[in-house]
């Protein structure tokens, strides 16, 4: 049907020329939910802000007969890996809320027209829904208030008759809508359930008067304010663990709404609605990929005492139109125990500064914690092992391997957070993959000076210290301080497994289990304008256990008859017990290499 008045309504040539010769309005590359009406589409191209929430494509639809390839499994730990290895594919995802809303109270208004006056509810109603298209174009928050936020919501609404499947419906739509011309609602409150979690409250929305042109490709800006409210914090809670375990393979969600409408100077009364759709695992939000611009660690002071502070910036990506102000944020940085089933270790409190969101721009993050002692089940040893939980968090940091911390809402939050954000947040534990720092040069120049080699007693029993060579000397280590550590650290005890070399042949192993008492001293690293530590400590008569018998002789016979210095290379894994504003803790298995001359 042309927009024409003086066209005819049901002249099939020429609906048919018309519908051919329309130029197509441009859809999302990613279907925004699938209808429980057996809907199905497929990805076009377009803009992603284009697609209809409440409808899909209509390029290819499913009408019962079809298969469903739209349900693609994706887990908790995929999404979370986005974090760091730059997320899933940029696939179009429905996450639109705010577009819900409004598509809600439009859809009753239309259906309401159609139905009251020119055609039947159910032609009313397909048309409706598969005709609108709603455009989100900009989403701010004004506000956080005491149960929720105020936003303010534009976007483009219109009438697109091509995108309705059957002609029938099609032409009594358009001629409906064209005679109706506009529709205004009256102000409407929009409640939304799931109806898969016993239909708990997701939320709801005051709507104000809204009127649009539901003639066909005529286009209304809109441009309203909304108070949304959270509904049932724990449902919600319970919502955001599934997600977070992988266990949410789909999300049906019920818009329920009363609006009373006109048109011109006709009351039409007031219309329910009861809308459904399907989102699938793939079109559930996912988290912003980030990045970590900076981390450093400092000595700070806090409520009279003093601990450790770090710094972190990150920098997350934002595509979406949105404008808000976050306020402060306070949450704790969890570490696993040594059992599965043991409860987290609360090892810093965060806090985050206000931060600003501006549309389709990254988002600077800068959070800050302090430690001001480390609990005593962080730096115990676990029953039947050597290693503590912090030791198995630094191990895994040192390494370069990625480090899985946890966050979870604070129980003493910050006073600019409002209270119902504080209770859904209390319980819900989010992991947080940490990409690692490898340190393969951290202890730079791994040295024995003074050495005294001492050979095996002939005359000792088999396997005593006696009947192995005994090494003494000076161990020094050039440790490169990291850049993000800015406190001050001192080196108490070292101790070491270490492999012994001749000529590039394993000769033995150097037996330096035992803790050694050591000192440190701030240095500046050769040739480099960077700070250092040098730690020191005196070795005597550690014993060598020989792997290899002729490589053993051969230095022997080096050392005794030779007239330069034997060269021994070392290769070893170090302890060290450092002391820091946090107390006592070790740092183990640091890799260093190094060479020993003996003369």
């Amino acid at each position: 049907m042309s927009d024409d008045p003086q066209a005819p309504l049901l002249g099939e040539t020429k609906a048919q020329q018309s519908n051919t010769n329309r130029p197509r309005s441009q859809r999302s590359a990613s279907p925004n939910g699938s209808r429980t009406s057996k809907k199905s589409s497929k990805p076009s191209a377009g803009s992603e802000e284009s697609a209809p929430l409440l409808s899909g494509n209509v390029d290819h639809r499913n009408y019962g007969d079809a298969p469903d390839h739209e349900n693609v499994p994706s887990t908790a730990e995929s999404t979370l890996r986005s974090l760091q290895e730059g997320g899933s594919k940029k696939g179009k995802h429905s996450r639109r809320w705010p577009s819900i809303i409004a598509l809600t109270v439009l859809t009753v208004v239309l259906v309401a027209i159609l139905g009251l006056g020119f055609a039947a509810p159910e032609v009313a109603e397909q048309y409706a829904k598969e005709a609108m298209v709603f455009e989100l174009t900009d989403l701010s928050i004004d506000s956080f208030t005491s149960s929720g936020v105020r936003a303010r919501i534009q976007g483009d609404f219109r009438m697109d008759a091509s995108r309705v499947h059957k002609k029938p419906v099609r032409d009594l739509g358009r001629a409906g809508t064209w005679i109706a011309r506009a529709v205004e609602s009256k102000p409407t409150k929009v409640e939304v359930y799931l109806p898969e979690y016993g239909n708990v409250l997701l939320g709801s929305a005051d709507v104000p008067p809204i009127t649009v042109d539901i003639r066909n490709g005529h286009t209304t800006h809109l441009d309203f304010v909304s108070d949304l409210t959270a509904g049932d914090l724990g449902g919600i809670r319970r919502i955001a663990n599934d997600w977070l375990d992988g266990r949410l393979g789909q999300l049906r969600v019920r818009g329920n709404a009363k609006v009373s409408i006109k048109s011109g100077l006709f009351n039409l009364g007031t219309q329910t609605l009861s809308d459904e759709i399907v989102f699938k695992a793939n079109q559930i939000p996912v988290m912003p990929k980030y990045k970590i611009s900076h981390l450093g660690f400092s000595e700070g002071e806090r409520d009279g005492g003093k601990g450790m502070v770090a710094n972190v910036s990150l920098a997350l990506e934002n595509e979406y139109p949105v404008d808000l102000e976050i306020p402060r944020f306070q949450f704790d940085i969890l570490v696993p125990g040594c059992l599965v089933d043991e409860d987290f270790l609360v090892l810093a409190e965060a806090t985050t500064a206000e931060t600003q969101v501006r549309p389709k721009t990254d988002v600077n993050v800068e959070v800050s914690g302090f430690v001001q002692e480390l609990p005593e089940t962080l730096i115990t040893a676990c029953p039947d092992t050597l290693t503590s939980p912090i030791d198995r968090l630094l191990g895994s940091y040192i390494e370069g391997g990625e480090t899985l911390v946890y966050v979870r809402g604070s129980n003493s939050p910050s006073p600019d957070t409002p209270e119902w954000i504080t209770t859904f947040m209390k319980d819900i534990v989010v992991p947080v993959p940490f990409p690692g720092h490898e340190f393969k040069d951290l202890i730079r120049n791994f040295t024995l000076a003074d050495v005294h080699f001492g050979l095996p007693d002939p005359f000792a029993s088999p396997g005593s210290p006696k009947s192995k060579p005994r090494i003494s000397a000076i161990v020094k280590a050039l440790i490169d301080l990291p850049d993000e550590i800015k406190f001050p650290i001192d080196v108490a005890q070292v101790r070491a497994d270490s492999d012994v070399y001749y000529k590039e042949k394993k000769l033995g192993e150097l037996d330096l289990s035992k803790w050694q008492h050591a000192n440190s001293t701030r240095t500046i690293l050769p040739n480099e304008d960077q700070e250092g530590l040098l730690v020191q400590s005196i070795v005597k008569d550690a014993p060598l256990d020989i792997t290899d018998d002729d490589v053993f002789a051969d230095m022997v016979q080096a050392l005794v008859f030779g007239t330069k210095p034997v060269v021994l290379g070392v290769k070893a894994k170090v302890d060290v017990e450092t002391k820091t504003v946090l107390g006592k803790f070790v740092v183990r298995d640091v890799p260093a290499k190094g060479k020993v001359f003996v003369k």
